[in-house]
C-alpha cells in the first residue's frame, strides 16, 4: 500500500511551515532563534517540505514573514501597549515561548483542540514568557468565534494576529471574521499576510496543486487590495513589503537581482504594484 499523503488538511501546514523556521534557525546568521521548530515540524515537516515543488527554494517569503511578524508582535507590546495577543489558526507558533515578552503579556492561542494538544505535548515543561492561554475553538463557527471574542474586556488592548490564515479561507469567512473582530473594542490591531491575486495565481500553480490536493487549497486574494478591509471595519496602519523586507533582512529569492532590474525599468504604477505584491500588513480598527 503506497504511504499517505503528508497533507491531509490545513492543519497540516503548521509541519510544512515549522520546518521552514527550524532550517532558519540552524543557520549562522539566522534571523531569528526557534528551539522547538524542528521538534514541532516532526517528521511529516521534512515529509510536507519534500512534497512542495521546490520547497526549499521558495522557504525566503515565509521566512521573512515570520521575522515581520516578530518584529510587528514585540514593536506593538513594548511601543503602543498592547496588552494582549490572539492569535488565531496558531498552529505551532512559539513566540509566547521563544519571544523576550512580559510576564504580564496575555497571549491566547486559538486552534483546534489537536493542533494545541500537540503543540504542549511537543514543547514540554518549557515556561512560556508570558501568561499564555490556549482555546480550542473552529474559527469558522460563528457562534464559537464570538464566544471566544466575548472573552476580552473592552479595556484590554489587544493585537490580534492571523499568520497563514487568511488564504485558506472563502471570502465570505474572511468578511465574518473581520466584522467579528472590528465589533470588540478591545481588538484595536490586527496582523495579517497579504497575498495580491497575482500571486494567487502564481501560487495556485505552484504550491496550490500539492495543498488542494491535501484539502488546504489556496482561496483568498482580494481585488482591491488592504482596501477591502475598510468597509469591515479595518483601515491599514502598516504596509510591509515582503520584497522589501526580504531585502533588508537579506533572505532574498534567487535572481533577485534579476527582477530588481526589470522593476527598475518598468513605469511608476508597475513600481508601486509590485511593492503590493505580497506583504505583512497592520490593520487598525476603525473608529466608530
Amino acid at each position: 500500500m503506497p504511504d499517505a499523503f503528508p497533507i491531509q488538511s490545513v492543519s497540516d501546514t503548521a509541519r510544512w511551515v515549522a520546518m521552514y523556521r527550524a532550517h532558519e534557525s540552524e543557520r549562522k546568521d539566522a534571523i531569528f532563534h526557534d528551539p522547538f521548530a524542528r521538534t514541532l515540524a516532526g517528521p511529516e515537516g521534512a515529509a510536507i517540505l519534500k512534497a512542495i515543488p521546490r520547497g526549499r527554494q521558495t522557504s525566503w517569503p515565509l521566512v521573512v514573514r515570520t521575522a515581520v511578524f516578530d518584529e510587528v508582535v514585540l514593536r506593538y507590546v513594548r511601543e503602543q501597549g498592547a496588552t494582549a495577543v490572539l492569535n488565531l489558526a496558531a498552529g505551532l507558533d512559539a513566540r509566547p515561548w521563544r519571544l523576550p515578552l512580559p510576564e504580564s503579556l496575555r497571549w491566547v492561542d486559538v486552534d483546534f483542540a489537536p493542533m494545541l494538544d500537540y503543540k504542549r505535548q511537543a514543547i514540554g515543561d518549557a515556561p512560556s514568557k508570558c501568561r499564555y492561554e490556549a482555546r480550542p475553538a473552529d474559527l469558522r463557527d460563528p457562534a464559537a468565534r464570538r464566544a471566544l471574542f466575548a472573552g476580552f474586556a473592552v479595556t484590554e488592548r489587544v493585537l490580534v494576529v492571523a499568520e497563514g490564515l487568511l488564504i485558506y479561507l472563502d471570502e465570505p469567512e474572511v468578511a465574518a471574521l473581520a466584522r467579528d473582530l472590528a465589533s470588540n473594542a478591545a481588538f484595536r490591531w490586527w496582523l495579517i499576510d497579504y497575498v495580491s491575486p497575482p500571486l494567487l495565481k502564481r501560487l495556485q500553480k505552484t504550491w496550490g496543486q500539492t495543498l488542494g490536493r491535501g484539502n488546504a487549497p489556496l482561496k483568498f486574494a482580494p481585488t482591491q487590495g488592504v482596501r477591502y478591509f475598510a468597509p469591515l471595519g479595518w483601515n491599514e496602519r502598516e504596509f510591509h513589503s515582503t520584497w522589501a523586507d526580504a531585502k533588508r533582512l537579506r533572505r532574498r529569492m534567487p535572481s533577485a537581482w534579476l527582477y530588481d532590474l526589470l522593476i527598475g525599468m518598468a513605469p511608476p504604477h508597475k513600481q508601486r504594484a509590485m511593492q503590493r505584491f505580497a506583504g505583512n500588513v497592520v490593520l487598525e480598527r476603525a473608529p466608530v
